[in-house]
């Protein structure tokens, strides 16, 4: 009896004590994006790399392109990678509101617009990069990297957002990375769901574009400064998401991606490693744009990369006229008071620490599920 006392003493001071090297619980994440081809998938790879990152899910709206298309690309691309248990949730396929006929209108009426995304039909002559393919809604395409096998979750991704945020209170962020369909139906379909995610990190917004640093995906906002694309095809949404309760809001805009670029060396370089992630990007890496969204995901995984953030008050345009979809920002508190909330604005980042972190997560190996 003596000597099993002893036994079961020591067992329970060794299980005590292990609490010192319990390993950190990962970050969980729902990673909310308009996934159309590699410059939109790229940014989502670079999350799933992050060994400390749980991605509880992908959902997926309209926006470069159409919804039913990205949800294949990245049902392809987690196939490619092997990370099929990522659940892909199909979401918005339109706007809350706006419309690729009213867009035509406004643009007879304001002049044309730089980039419309998947209603990008002509492009503008300067633009020596562009992303073609203007179809409707329901084509998908044939895909460069092959259809894939597996299928998306059955469940509506505002359903999706709404259960999981509830099933994990207070440890779910959402990164946002394309129009804001698919946040703003979650917060009208649970009025509780921004207070309990653990924060909201957006892609979105123009406040202030270096213009030293024009180039040709820059023109647009050096003539409407204050429009950026993922509040401009739905500024509805927009708008509901900023209202909401959540607890924490920072917002990358495009200001801060002025300069950066995939380059094909630094894609090379990112590629040169025998890991799943960089066999993608050697076969299917988008080269020459601008790393929009790779930026926003790289500062939520590291923000020392951060290198000037401010603090204002935000809101989004949603008056039908030439500035639907605009920035708004003043002081903090310095609004009109109705509903606009203050967020932490990035206003520049270490460039060549973002792309030193890029290749870097790309020769991780596969993370741990």
């Amino acid at each position: 009896m003596k000597v099993r006392r002893l036994v079961a003493f020591a067992l329970a001071s060794a299980l005590s004590g292990a609490g010192a090297f319990a390993v950190t619980a990962k970050r969980k994440v729902i990673i909310d994006q308009d996934a159309f081809g590699g410059v939109n998938l790229q940014p989502i790879l670079l999350i799933i790399q992050s060994p400390d990152v749980e991605v509880v899910g992908i959902t997926i709206e309209s926006g470069d392109g159409w919804q039913k298309e990205s949800v294949a690309h990245t049902l392809r691309m987690l196939e490619l990678i092997g990370r099929t248990d990522i659940p892909v949730v199909p979401g918005a396929t339109y706007p809350l509101i706006n419309s690729e006929e009213e867009t035509r209108r406004r643009e007879r009426l304001f002049g044309k617009l730089a980039y419309k995304g998947a209603w990008m039909d002509v492009w503008p002559g300067y633009n020596t990069v562009n992303r073609p393919h203007y179809h409707p809604a329901d084509v998908v395409p044939p895909l460069e990297e092959g259809a894939p096998t597996t299928l998306p979750a059955r469940e509506v991704a505002a359903a999706f957002m709404v259960r999981k945020v509830a099933e994990f209170p207070g440890e779910i962020s959402i990164v946002a990375l394309g129009p804001f369909t698919n946040v703003a139906l979650a917060a009208k379909l649970d009025e509780g769901f921004a207070a309990r995610a653990r924060e909201l990190f957006i892609m979105g917004g123009s406040f202030n574009p270096d213009a030293s640093r024009v180039d040709e995906f820059s023109l647009q906002f050096i003539n409407t400064p204050r429009v950026e694309f993922n509040s401009q095809w739905d500024p509805e949404a927009a708008r509901i998401m900023l209202h909401a309760a959540w607890k924490k809001i920072t917002l990358v805009p495009s200001d801060a991606t002025v300069g950066t670029k995939l380059t094909p060396a630094l894609a090379q370089e990112a590629a040169n490693a025998d890991t799943p992630a960089a066999r993608y990007l050697a076969k299917y890496a988008e080269v020459g744009f601008p790393m929009w969204d790779e930026t926003a995901a790289a500062m939520w995984l590291d923000p020392t990369l951060i290198r000037h953030s401010d603090r204002l008050a935000v809101d989004i345009v949603i008056d039908h006229g030439a500035n639907y979809g605009a920035t708004l920002s003043w002081a903090p508190g310095g609004g009109p008071g109705l509903g606009e909330p203050d967020v932490t604005v990035v206003r520049a980042i270490d460039i060549p620490g973002l792309e030193r972190f890029y290749v870097r997560m790309m020769h991780l190996p596969p993370a741990a599920r």
